[in-house]
This record gives C-alpha cells, structure tokens and sequence, in this order.
C-alpha cells in the first residue's frame, strides 16, 4: 500500500545593478549558485553575452550578501527547529548514481545538507564518475565538504565500513541498486534493513532486474508523487515479478533562497529587465517558457507547433494583445542534436525567429522565473514524476501550462492554479487555445498566477519537505531497529 508521508542574457550597463544581480543570484539554492559560476550567466544561444566581469566585479557584493543570508537563516532557524532535529548526531549514507547538474544529484545534495544542518554525520558516494576530470564535479563535491559532508570514493573499503555502521542508507534513483551487489557483495544482507530507496524516475528502461532486485528487501521506497508510486506498484509487480516495499510519497518543496527572490519585488524587477534586454524582449511583451532539457520527451517540438499555432489563432481573429513570445531555457548547441537542429528549422520555416528565443542549460532558473509571463510543462509520455520547475514557477505567481500527466496533476489543480492540456498531437491544439486564452485575459492570468502562489505556501515549501521527508525517516530508523534486535 501507498502510503502519503507524514504531514502529508544580458547583464545590464550599470555597474551597482551588475553587482546587486549577482548577489541575488548568489543567494539562491545551492544548484543555482554552482552553475552561475560555472556557466556564464543567462548565457543566450541567439546572444553570447558572458557574465565573467559581472562576476569578478560583484564578488565583494556577492559575500557581503551570503553574510546577511545566512545570518538571516540562522535566527530563522533558531526560532522555527528543523522537523528533523532527531538526526542529530546519526551517521547517514547517500549513494547517487551520478554527480551532476541534473535534478537527482541536486535534490540528494538538498537533502545532505538538511541532515547537516541538524547536525547529522552525513556521507557521500557517487557511484559514476569519468576517468578525467570534471568541473562539475569537483566544483559540487567541493561545495558538499565544505558543508561538511564527507566524500569518497565508491568501491573503497571506508564505504563498505560507513555502509555497515551508518544508521541510514539512501539510495538515490532506481539505477543506484547496482552499487549494492557491485561493492558490498556478501553484506548486502546486512545493509538492506536500513536501506531508503529514494526513486525519481518514471520511465521503463529503468526496470531492469539486475538494478532494482533488492527492492522487496529494503526499509522503504520515496517516491516523489502518487502517480509515480502507483506505477511503480503496477510494474514491478507486472514484468519483474517483485513486490514493492513499503512506499511512502513526498511531494517536493522550494528552497528558502528561491522563495526569498520570488517574494522580493524589487529583485524581480531587476532581474525581468536583464533577461528581458538580454532576449530583445520588451517589457509589455508576452514571454511563455519551457524550461527543461531539449529533448523530445520534454515536448519543446509540440510547444513550438502550439505557440505558432496560437500566433496564427491571433492573426486570423484580429484580437488585440501585446507581441507574444517563446523561450526555450534548456538548449544545448554544443551538443548539437539532431532534435535541436529540427527545432531550429521549424522556427526558421515558419518565420518566427524575432519570437522564439533558444538559451542555453543553465540551473539559475530564477532570472527566467522573474522574466517570464506563463511557464509551460509540456513532458510527454507519462509525464514528470513530479517536475519542480512547476512549484517554482507558481512561487514566483506564474500560470502553468502543463500536460494532464505524472505528477503535474498532482501540483495544479487545474482552471485554478493552471491549465492542463492532453499529452501528445491531441494536446497541441487545446495548449494552443491555453495560450491565447491566458494572453487575452490579463486577469485571469493574474489570478492564476495569485492562487498557484498560495499554493506553494501551503504544501510545497522546504519545510513542508522536511516535515514529510523527517516521517518517512522515523519510520525507516524504528524498521531498522526493529530487524537489529
């Protein structure tokens, strides 16, 4: 049985602005200020803008903001205690599949540091790493030892030794069990009680027996949606004839940096005028973001036929709205995929490159946020297993555009909070019509906008997460004790 967890780019001319900017951003989460440094900020794929002088220029600006941060932090913390306060002084172990600037690795990082932060002796393994060195990598493990996690290396006897001794394992994501036969071998027996399976994924190349044997085995299963959960029930059972263990679901929440910008007006403003100028995008134009990673499961090709869709919905009823434009945050030209090449000729052959705009990945998702007008979810398939950039957008008072899929339908409540249209071709039409609808009615996009906000606040705030994520490791810890005696 399921079961819900407890409690349920351009950078401006003015030199002051430069450094206030990055200020801001390096107040943001973890994830945002790793890739502002290593990435040039709001680096645009139709304009190369780098961020480098901003950067050098701002450090003494940027520290003197991280010192208010943290002590604003500090007295926060003192006076709310962390619902996780019982892992004082518990040894934890999180084992990633990879090390990376994708949302698995991040979300295990938030969840280090939380622990740490109550105090809690945690460590960490990546099991993946290239055989050369990589600047991710050692710019995020850096950023954990400085947070006082421990790293090491994988296959070493100290993590066998930490496996046995520590009070909780997390393995983070399905792929993660192959590290369990791989290098504990003959203990995994002795690990397995106290193992917590954390699973994001929703795809079905992730079911592979060799990866996932042991899941009948451990203290428990997160899952970061309901609709996730239940699939995983349904297949596991289905094609590898294995019973999921106990399940609990944990809806994400915002960081507190992130929520501190969106509730920032001034900030916002700042930062829409950047990106705006950056993109050639003015002020009263109407600007609807997909951002994710371009490929074709994202649904940035459906995106583009519905935008120009929409356009021509404009042209043909004379209707009287501001310019209407698109961003894709997510691109990747160095790669040069064969996808983003198609995404690039369709724009050219239907004459709409003053309107689609392309920018590279980047996690300094917030600029974008505060620059945008509507945000559109468009994962195909069975959708996002949850999808954070949704309860993102929605903290910053944006409507969302989302597909009636994964855990989307779990995050707007749709008509009230944004707009849910179906998956696939069948879903370009009605997205289309989303569109002119939310750029007609200047209201109902504002009320949209108003309601997601109090949405966020009252379920998916980091403390709502902690306060989930702490029921679900009480339990974990009286299992594990439980099977020790």
């Amino acid at each position: 049985m399921v079961k819900h967890a407890a409690a349920s780019v351009g950078l401006g001319h003015h030199h002051l602005q430069k450094r206030w900017l990055l200020a801001l951003l390096l107040m943001l989460s973890v994830s945002t200020v790793i890739a502002f440094f290593i990435r040039a900020a709001f680096d645009s794929c139709d304009r190369n803008v780098s961020g480098a002088d901003s950067a050098v220029n701002g450090i003494a600006s940027a520290r003197n903001a991280i010192q208010v941060a943290d002590k604003r932090a500090s007295q926060i913390a003192a006076a709310n205690p962390s619902p996780l306060s019982f892992m004082k002084s518990k040894i934890v172990l999180l084992v990633s599949h990879e090390l990376s600037l994708s949302g698995g690795p991040l979300l295990l990082m938030e969840l280090a540091f939380l622990l740490r932060s109550v105090g809690a002796e945690v460590y960490w393994i990546t099991i993946t790493k290239p055989s050369e060195t990589d600047e991710v990598i050692y710019s995020l493990e850096h950023k954990m030892l400085d947070r006082g996690v421990q790293v090491f290396s994988a296959k070493v006897k100290e993590a066998i030794d930490t496996a046995l001794k520590a009070d909780l394992v997390v393995l983070n994501t399905a792929v993660a069990g192959k590290w369990l036969d791989a290098v504990l071998k003959g203990d995994v027996h002795r690990v397995l009680p106290k193992v917590l399976w954390w699973i994001h994924e929703m795809r079905g190349h992730y079911f592979k027996l060799d990866h996932v044997k042991h899941l009948p085995f451990v203290a428990g299963a997160m899952i970061d949606s309901h609709v996730t959960a239940e699939y995983w029930k349904n297949r596991t059972r289905e094609h590898l004839k294995i019973k999921m263990p106990e399940t609990y679901v944990v809806h994400l929440g915002n960081s507190k940096e992130l929520m501190q910008v969106a509730e920032d007006s001034v900030a916002k403003r700042v930062l829409r005028e950047h990106v705006r100028e950056s993109l050639g995008v003015r002020n009263e134009d109407l600007l609807f973001a997909l951002i994710n990673s371009v490929s074709r499961g994202k649904g940035q090709e459906l995106f583009l036929r519905s935008f120009y869709e929409a356009l021509q919905l404009i042209k043909e009823k004379k209707m009287q709205v501001p310019p209407l434009h698109a961003v894709l945050v997510g691109s990747d030209m160095s790669a040069q995929t064969k996808f983003e090449m198609e995404l690039r000729d369709y724009v050219m052959q239907k004459k709409i490159q003053d309107r689609v705009h392309f920018v590279n990945k980047t996690l300094t998702v917030a600029p974008y946020l505060a620059a945008i007008d509507v945000l559109v979810q468009n994962s195909q398939a069975r959708g996002e297993c949850f999808g954070r950039i949704t309860i993102e957008a929605m903290a910053f008072q944006l409507p969302v555009l989302g597909t009636a899929a994964g855990g989307t339908t779990e995050i707007i409540v749709d008509g009230t909070t944004g707009l849910l249209h179906p998956v696939g071709k069948e879903g370009v039409t009605p997205l289309a019509k989303n569109i002119v609808k939310l750029a007609t009615h200047v209201e109902r996009r504002l009320t949209i906008g108003k309601r997601g906000y109090e949405r966020v606040k009252e379920r998916f705030l980091e403390q709502h997460m902690a306060e989930r994520i702490a029921g679900v490791l009480k339990e974990v810890l009286r299992k594990s004790k439980n099977k020790s005696h």
